[in-house]
């Protein structure tokens, strides 16, 4: 797929996240937090029909200006019929590397990691670069999206995005039955829960 530059969204933000139970609030934070940051989050969730998964998935990538890839998850998934560890996580932020190599000035990659230096062992290659350590806490998403994210000009702080994010959680309940989800990892859910961050995220930040 040949693009340039004009074919990029300078402030979207490829999600490669766990699309799990366990973890549900650091998922709302990730999507709250760029939100408040001023990005559109983009998910897997909900691809068309007829295209390939992982085309499709390069094609996200390639479409957006940043990426986040969280490791967090390298445990063993005990799910039937066998224990295996998960692998899509770190082959999708291959693709984003490759991408960024060959693209430097269209992409950027980040790697979030819940323990310090895990990272170092499960995935030594990335040896030289460091990940932002969240510790599976909330308030630690935010706080690393804000430093994964310095920019020019005004920017919330962390406090305030703990605001918006709580005042977000609030409303699931909400945006789960108008969207008919069994789980916030659906497309309709996803994108309802990002109409709902920006507009708390405005009034949150229309006070300060």
């Amino acid at each position: 797929m040949a693009l340039n530059a004009g074919n990029v969204t300078q402030n979207a933000v490829f999600l490669n996240l766990p699309y799990d139970h366990g973890f549900r609030s650091l998922y709302v934070a990730y999507i709250v937090g760029l939100v408040c940051l001023g990005f559109e989050p983009r998910v897997t969730l909900g691809l068309p029909d007829g295209i390939r998964r992982l085309d499709k998935i390069l094609e996200e990538i390639q479409g957006c200006r940043y990426s986040i890839h969280d490791l967090s998850r390298v445990g063993l998934d005990r799910k039937p019929p066998y224990a295996t560890p998960r692998f899509n996580m770190p082959f999708e932020l291959g693709l984003a590397v490759t991408w960024a190599k060959l693209n430097p000035a269209m992409h950027s990659w980040f790697v979030f990691e819940a323990k310090p230096y895990r990272v170092q062992k499960s995935l030594s290659d990335l040896n030289g670069s460091d990940p932002h350590i969240h510790h599976g806490q909330v308030q630690g998403v935010m706080r690393e999206l804000c430093n994964a994210f310095v920019r020019p000009g005004n920017q919330p702080t962390v406090p305030e995005t703990m605001i918006a994010y709580t005042a977000v959680c609030r409303q699931l309940t909400t945006i789960m039955a108008d969207a008919g989800a069994q789980s916030i990892f659906e497309a309709r859910a996803f994108r309802d829960l990002c109409f709902v961050a920006k507009g708390i995220t405005e009034k949150v930040q229309s006070r300060g």
